[in-house]
């Protein structure tokens, strides 16, 4: 008789014992899998801030957001305000008001051999916009179109033609000191998605057999 209740006892403590294998193992696999999500999600958004950041340097010129191309003529903008950041360089969102360097390059040679104007308008629309400055057209045999312009907050309108047989006309919605929603969101997506991982791993971590037992062991210790 104590021979079967010793077998019995025997048996449900195994049975005990693999329950609690299989819970620490279950645990273990669950945190294992928050991990690697959260690693898969780090990456994604570090290589969301890499292209964010570095994208404009990296691009071809076919590619780059400051390029304007009709055919097989391409201009690209640079815009400097040196009162604000003297190494920074920008496009068509541009951080402050106030004195901005406005560079063009002829991209191709056949546009240094053509007659170029450059109207910038206040507005987004060249017909009812108010006109800032109207270089004449020129030939830039160097290739390089340089005005300085002092700007107002808002949108303004750059536009470049070409006078040639077939005349062209290149255009940059500028924004000056306005609010970049993409930006912004970019900025915090990032230290979101790293809470909301942290607190998904903690929660885990704090809810697994292992971290209580260390506790309770913890507290037995002191």
């Amino acid at each position: 008789m104590q021979g079967k209740r010793q077998t019995r006892e025997k048996q449900d403590t195994e049975v005990h014992q693999g329950r609690e294998k299989y819970s620490d193992e279950e645990e273990t696999d669950v945190l294992k899998r928050a991990m690697k999500m959260g690693a898969a999600v780090i990456a994604f958004v570090a290589a969301l801030y890499t292209g964010a950041v570095f994208g404009h340097g990296a691009e071809e010129l076919e590619d780059d957001s400051c390029m304007r191309r009709i055919g097989e003529n391409m201009i690209h903008l640079s815009v400097y305000q040196p009162q604000v950041d003297e190494a920074g360089h920008y496009c068509t969102d541009i951080p402050a008001t106030g004195n901005t360097v406005l560079v063009v390059d002829l991209v191709d040679p056949i546009l240094r051999e053509m007659p170029i104007g450059v109207k910038l308008v206040r507005g987004s629309r060249e017909e009812d916009g108010e006109v800032l400055a109207n270089i004449r057209a020129s030939v830039y045999a160097d290739g390089v179109i340089n005005t300085q312009q002092v700007l107002e907050q808002g949108k303004h309108l750059l536009v470049i033609t070409a006078d040639g047989v077939q005349p062209l006309k290149y255009l940059y919605h500028l924004r000056v000191e306005m609010v970049n929603y993409a930006d912004v969101f970019r900025a915090t997506i990032g230290p979101a998605v790293g809470l909301v991982l942290l607190t998904l791993v903690g929660y885990k971590l704090f809810k697994s057999k292992r971290f209580k037992n260390w506790m309770t062991t913890k507290k037995k210790s002191l």
